[in-house]
């Protein structure tokens, strides 16, 4: 998947005028990227879309219009676009209540290690964390975390022609399978990745 240069996005002015339609473009297309790990965990499957979307918000709301100030961003999002032989996932732990989060993410030190991603029968597969950034501390874990899920050529050639995925979490105090995924999302996914000749 190529990356993003300041020549994809859209002015401001040309944004604001389609980003109804845009943003419900984005919402249709973000809901076959989702996959719930149990009640409080969610990963997010990232793409040049949904980048693109994050970073076309982002100029939005800080009215950002100088090229330097747009080359940060590609740069800070670029990196969780696909690169063709990966899955990039943002990880959410998500609890209303904030008390309860505390103590939840108290519990849940070195979880997204213990995430995994499957391909049929292939072994599975576990994510490399938050490459660029420090995500935990002695006490707790973050809320969000960053990951790449690195698929060998065997794996994609499966996908490919039609084998099924599923995913989990295997913490000591989280515990979640999802089954196998739906096909809506299970096409999504494949399409991020390519063959190998």
């Amino acid at each position: 998947m190529t990356q993003l240069s300041r020549s994809d996005l859209l002015s401001l002015e040309r944004y604001s005028e389609q980003r109804a339609e845009y943003r419900a473009q984005v919402m249709s297309h973000k809901k076959n990227r989702r996959v719930a790990l149990g009640p409080n965990a969610t990963l997010y499957f990232e793409d040049r879309l949904t980048m693109q979307y994050q970073i076309q918000e982002i100029l939005r709301i800080e009215k950002v219009f100088e090229a330097s100030a747009i080359e940060e961003e590609l740069e800070a999002y670029n990196p969780l676009i696909p690169d063709g032989s990966n899955w990039k996932a943002t990880f959410m732990i998500e609890f209303p209540d904030e008390s309860e989060r505390k103590a939840a993410l108290a519990k849940m030190i070195g979880i997204e290690r213990t995430l995994w991603v499957a391909v049929g029968e292939h072994e599975k597969v576990h994510p490399i964390a938050n490459e660029d950034l420090q995500r935990e501390t002695e006490e707790k874990t973050s809320a969000v975390h960053f990951l790449r899920f690195e698929l060998t050529a065997g794996m994609i050639e499966s996908l490919k022609s039609g084998e099924s995925i599923q995913m989990g979490v295997d913490h000591e105090n989280y515990h979640h399978t999802t089954g196998v995924l739906a096909e809506n999302i299970r096409e999504s996914l494949a399409a991020d990745l390519q063959m190998h000749h």
